[in-house]
């Protein structure tokens, strides 16, 4: 143990302890605004910067570590003035207009200037400008970057994409794609793992609020909006609700009320997806089991992108089953507009989403199977329809439930457990295992394949055939076991894969509590639902058995293949566009 005295407390903490931990340990408040623990510790933004006696200069409290007799002070006149100069000189290289910006009260920057009691400053303002393509998903704001770093080191670290990096130099130096290329021509996942890092409202996604109103507005235009599985663990968290009121059908009312026609429960194809997918793993495994590669998961669309660019030798073992969210569109620009007796191409399918990806998946051009427009027309984020029901100011406190509407209104326990990581997973071997023994798994029978960590594996004995499984969370530790696949150092008959730590749960597009990971909390919401839904298996949902019976007649049949699966190779990322060119021109 070292001992030191911070504040006049004497403190007692074990060896290679940070100073800012050591003091926060007994309840002493060092201000931070670029840290994040173990993942940024580089001291870039000198807000937590401490007095020691017998060191000239301050020294920042997030990466030096406590010795033995060191004497701290936190709030010293000499440490409030260089912090109070710091942060002014950060908001003289910043984008003030705080009323405009989409993170503002709840942006690092700004609490942090308010609690430091910054209301006037002498230096001039000089905010860093670049052009930035305002149509891709993931929209970039120079002028509010602090160069904190965050999001240049959770795309290294956690998602091993490294779009961003550091360019110029001294009083220049800015962040910006690496190598300076257009963010279309680079691999970016849109994880958004960069936007939910981020401090200030530097990265937000594209808001599409404006074209849902439109289209609510539109009469020759019927809106049918989705709401995906995790969406009920995060939307109510910006508006103060509990979560005995944040539930589902709470969502559906505010979405009656700002005038969408229909909304549906994306449980139902989540449900759905589990059929085909879980078909189509049955016949995937005699390749897998005779040493071939795994079947991947094809849910989450920041990894399918991610596989694409870095393991193209993969792509054909990635499930060709459409993630739960095109699942949907196709179905409502088909068997759903059958039943309304709608016209499809007047139909505006709109998904509420946790991800950033969602909304370059909807565009891809092979997404258009039911009707030859785009299946899906436009995904919000959950923090999009936070703040369109703050823009119509719905009183979500007041409304009374909703249900939502049949016949695709019905969802199951699995279908539920889709937006944590693991959860596809084990949604997928439910139902797998009732196609191959005919019988219902016991409760919990895969529950191994859930929790937190970033690898997990397992095997499970199925019908006389020993099922060997993994699931990943976090584009690193998909890298990790990519690799292992590939080198045939790990052998598994199918893996999951989540790009975002946690699951959807903790998607680039959830609400952002600046330093807190929520995906455990919020996954654990879902397994509680999971545990006293009706239905726990998709085969038992009655909305997917009538969907069958009435349209889609069975898993991987002919109508099956043509609107609920997709070639995963229709369309290209930067990086297999630029090989093709170089291929045809040498």
């Amino acid at each position: 143990m070292v001992n030191l005295t911070i504040d006049g407390r004497a403190v007692s903490v074990e060896d290679h302890t940070t100073i800012l931990d050591a003091a926060r340990s007994v309840g002493i408040n060092i201000p931070t605004l670029c840290y994040l623990k173990e993942l940024n510790e580089v001291g870039s933004c000198r807000v937590c910067v401490v007095e020691v006696e017998g060191i000239d200069q301050l020294v920042a409290a997030c990466n030096n570590y406590v010795l033995e007799g060191m004497v701290v002070h936190t709030n010293s006149p000499k440490v409030r003035l260089c912090r109070k100069a710091n942060v002014e000189l950060l908001l003289s290289r910043h984008n003030t207009t705080c009323t405009s910006c989409v993170r503002s009260g709840n942006c690092t920057l700004q609490s942090l200037a308010n609690d430091l009691n910054i209301f006037a400053t002498d230096f001039t303002n000089r905010c860093e400008q670049a052009e930035w393509d305002k149509t891709l998903p993931l929209i970039r704001d120079n002028s509010k970057c602090i160069n904190c770093l965050r999001c240049i080191q959770v795309c290294e670290k956690v998602q091993a994409s490294g779009i961003w990096d550091v360019t110029s130099r001294s009083i220049h130096r800015t962040v910006n794609t690496a190598g300076g290329a257009p963010l279309r021509e680079m691999d970016c996942t849109y994880c958004g793992q960069c936007i939910t890092h981020c401090p200030t409202g530097a990265l937000r996604e594209r808001d599409d609020t404006d074209r849902l109103l439109d289209a609510i507005d539109d009469p020759e235009v019927t809106t049918v909006v989705q709401i995906a599985p995790s969406i009920r663990t995060a939307w109510g968290e910006q508006l103060g609700l509990s979560k005995d009121d944040s539930h589902l059908e709470r969502l559906v009312s505010a979405l009656k009320a700002a005038g969408v026609d229909y909304v549906i429960n994306t449980d139902f194809s989540a449900d759905l997806t589990i059929m085909e997918e879980g078909t189509e793993l049955l016949e995937h495994l005699p390749k897998s089991q005779a040493g071939g590669y795994p079947m991947f998961t094809s849910c989450c669309p920041g990894w399918v992108r991610f596989v694409k660019a870095h393991y193209p030798k993969l792509v054909d073992d990635v499930s060709t089953s459409k993630s739960p969210q095109q699942m949907f569109g196709a179905v409502v620009k088909s068997y759903y507009a059958d039943i309304l007796n709608l016209d499809p191409h007047k139909i505006c399918s709109v998904s509420i989403m946790p991800c950033v990806a969602k909304k370059a998946e909807c565009a891809y051009p092979s997404m258009n199977d039911a009707c030859g427009d785009q299946d899906v027309d436009m995904v919000l984020t959950t923090r999009e329809v936070v703040r369109l029901i703050k823009e119509l100011h719905l009183d979500v406190r007041s409304m009374e439930d909703t249900p939502f509407d049949e016949p695709l209104g019905e969802g199951t326990g699995a279908g539920i457990i889709f937006g944590a990581t693991g959860g596809v997973m084990e949604a997928a071997l439910r139902t797998a295992h009732y196609l191959v023994t005919g019988k219902a798994p016991k409760d919990d029978m895969f529950d191994e394949v859930r929790g937190l960590k970033g690898w997990k594996e397992a095997t499970f004995t199925m019908g006389g055939t020993s099922l060997r499984v993994a699931v990943a969370s976090g584009l690193a530790n998909a890298r990790d076991l990519c690799e292992a696949v590939m080198a045939g150092e790990a052998h598994y008959d199918f893996v999951e894969i989540m790009a975002c730590p946690g699951g959807c749960v903790g998607g680039g597009g959830q609400p952002i509590h600046d330093g807190v990971e929520m995906a455990g909390s919020r996954g654990q919401k879902l397994y509680g639902l999971d545990k006293v839904s009706e239905w726990r298996n998709s085969y038992e949902n009655p909305a997917i058995k009538r969907c069958y019976e009435e349209y889609f007649e069975k898993p991987l049949s002919p109508l099956a293949e043509k609107l609920l699966h997709t070639n995963q190779r229709a369309w290209t990322m930067p990086s297999e566009s630029r090989k093709k060119t170089y291929t045809a021109t040498a």
